[in-house]
């Protein structure tokens, strides 16, 4: 399998351009490239490519989707072929300095809540198993009740259950300053003062029966504290890094280390507790208000316009932003709806991949379903989106986008929320155990969007040139090339005197690949090319590093001369013949200088490459490998169908 992994290293390298390549790194499931010039990569070379699995550019970012595992291996055979690899900090440095607008906020976002989520889902874990087994329909099965259980385990659990939504604020605030490389422990101290127990608590103060007020400094501005204000959170940790970096550079180092703190906490509580901090709570109570409205329509009309539009935002990257709403609803109602109905996008991922997998007859589709289905059942949607979805005509994404509508308008209706976040597909469903109705309704649901997707994706969206078996589009695709000529057998001589080599073993990636034809190569002992077949010159380089000739048994075959000597704008190099010329087998065809191409600090290796491969039944070096050879002598044995 590592020729299989340097082989994929090779040919992405060579369709991309390697001078085209400012840095690569990886994550899971792909590579990602910064490169000079998007556009002139072809993506559907590299989606051809066996374990390609799909590409795509995003966040200055292009990416190619391998899977998980296939990365690795295949990034570390890049790094052997002298790529300028990156780490992942690095390369997020470089896009940083070049990202603008709407990619910089989702930037922000997405580094500011993963370091948190993990929390945040295993919090909604230990909660869901609160809710089973406080539960008095479960505790009745061993003869006991919720009252039975002593007042001191409940407390404790409380701490296990609540701790991570009763200092929310510091979490986000400590996430934010590491974001932007501030120093996060003053972060945290923030986030801590805006949950101080010393403050009125804003939901008491928001209950008219708890009697809680808020405190009135200067007997008009309300004081409480930002239990659950994921915006206020966020808002603090942006202006207290920005105040934190700007006293590093002005402040005198021998004051640094205790006034920078002292300024930042101080001013950053401030403004928050005395300014936009209640503004931005009250903001973002009523965007969880219209979150509330839109599942609570009727018919789970909401639930059908959020379940389309997820799909859409997870394309264009936007779909961060749904995370900040999400601790919100968590946060201030205990529940979050919003990815429940969200979920129903990676059900019917799965259903879209199941249908490819059965009805593909091209075993690479095939593959790629499969792959991309157990990507998805982890919650992993981009070798399903950008491998299957987009990929084929956009009808399989039209058949996910109505899946997931009709998904989320069913458990919108039925009131299904989760109570917790972080959790796709197989892991989603330990989210509902602490009830069990929204259990039973939500795997339900998500079995039915499997199924539906499966059924719409199979009658309308499995495109007609992936029913048709590999072989038989080989076979097509070699009497496609063959169609102009009549093809022969043949036997092609040598062009040049030295010593043999296979073409797999030049230092030139893109003919080791043999991405160009198979073929063998020569270390030539003198500098004089000859004609190796009777035939008709196609290409005469002005240059004179390179000739092709289309022979009268309908090979084509490419002599290039030397590595990368195209640079050299024909110095060393002599042609002797013109395009289009008739020339027989032993015809001089130009000669070249070795000993300057070596001065030049270039390889004159020549290759000789059969360009129309696919159209013969097998292209075999007949030559040993290093053992000298004279012009004349046979180098390549050509053979057809027939």
């Amino acid at each position: 399998m590592t020729e299989t992994y340097n082989q994929t290293a090779q040919d992405i390298i060579n369709i991309i351009g390697i001078t085209n390549i400012i840095s690569v790194t990886h994550c899971q499931t792909r590579l990602r490239f910064v490169l000079k010039n998007r556009e002139s990569v072809d993506d559907k070379l590299l989606e051809n490519l066996p374990l390609v699995k799909g590409v795509f550019f995003n966040g200055g970012q292009y990416q190619v989707i391998l899977g998980t595992g296939i990365v690795n291996k295949v990034y570390q055979e890049i790094e052997t072929l002298g790529i300028q690899s990156v780490s992942k900090a690095e390369q997020k440095a470089y896009l940083k300095e070049n990202e603008k607008g709407m990619k910089h906020v989702m930037r922000i976002l997405s580094e500011i809540f993963i370091p948190i989520v993990p929390v945040i889902a295993a919090t909604g874990l230990f909660l869901g198993l609160k809710g089973v087994i406080f539960n008095d329909t479960f505790l009745h099965l061993f003869n006991a009740s919720v009252a039975d259980i002593p007042q001191s385990l409940q407390q404790i659990v409380s701490v296990i259950t609540d701790t991570v939504f009763g200092f929310l604020p510091a979490l986000i605030v400590w996430s934010t300053f590491k974001a932007f490389n501030a120093t996060p422990v003053i972060g945290i101290v923030i986030g801590l003062m805006l949950v101080s127990p010393i403050l009125p608590n804003a939901y008491a103060v928001a209950s008219p029966t708890s009697g809680v007020k808020a405190i009135m400094a200067f007997g008009f501005i309300p004081v409480v504290g930002a239990q659950g204000s994921v915006l206020s959170a966020i808002a603090a940790g942006i202006i207290g890094a920005k105040i934190e970096l700007f006293f590093r550079k002005k402040m005198p180092n021998i004051l640094d280390v205790i006034f920078t703190p002292f300024m930042t906490m101080l001013i950053t509580f401030l403004i928050m507790i005395l300014g936009i901090g209640p503004v931005l709570h009250t903001v973002e109570n009523g965007m969880v208000g219209v979150v509330e409205w839109l599942v609570t329509l009727p018919l789970g009309i909401g639930g059908f316009a959020i379940g389309v539009a997820y799909p859409l935002m997870v394309i264009i990257g936007i779909h961060h932003t749904l995370t900040m709403v999400e601790t919100s609803l968590l946060a201030n109602t205990g529940f979050n709806a919003l990815i429940t109905i969200c979920a129903m996008y990676g059900f019917a991922n799965v259903g879209s991949c199941l249908a490819f997998a059965f009805r593909a007859k091209n075993d690479k589709v095939k593959s790629t379903a499969i792959g991309a289905m157990l990507s998805q059942l982890f919650g992993v949607s981009e070798p399903v989106l950008f491998g299957l979805l987009i990929r084929w005509n956009l009808r399989p994404l039209l058949c996910v986008l109505f899946t997931s509508g009709i998904g989320g308008a069913v458990l919108s209706a039925f009131h299904i929320q989760s109570n917790s976040y972080g959790l796709a597909v197989i892991p989603s469903f330990l989210m509902y155990i602490y009830n069990a109705h929204q259990f039973v309704i939500y795997a339900l649901v998500a079995i039915a969007s499997v199924g539906l997707c499966f059924v719409l994706t199979s009658i309308f969206a499995i495109p007609d040139d992936i029913l048709v078996p590999e072989a038989i589009i080989a076979k097509e695709i070699k009497a496609a090339q063959a169609e102009a000529h009549i093809l022969r057998d043949q036997l092609v001589s040598a062009p040049v005197s030295g010593q043999v080599i296979s073409l797999t073993s030049v230092a030139d990636p893109v003919f080791a690949s043999e991405m160009m034809g198979k073929g063998a190569a020569i270390i030539p002992s003198d500098g004089n090319i000859y004609s190796p077949t009777d035939g008709r010159m196609s290409i005469v380089a002005e240059t004179g590093h390179a000739y092709g000739i289309e022979t009268v048994d309908g090979a084509e075959i490419l002599i290039h001369i030397g590595i990368d000597t195209v640079s050299l704008a024909g110095t060393y190099f002599q042609t002797k013949v013109e395009q289009e010329q008739i020339v027989k087998q032993g015809d001089l065809l130009g000669t070249f200088d070795i000993t300057g191409i070596k001065d030049s600090g270039l390889d004159p290796t020549v290759m000789v490459i059969v360009t129309n491969t696919l159209a013969y039944m097998d292209v075999v070096q007949i030559a040993k490998s290093h053992t000298a050879i004279q012009v004349g002598q046979h180098l390549l044995s050509l053979s057809t169908d027939d």
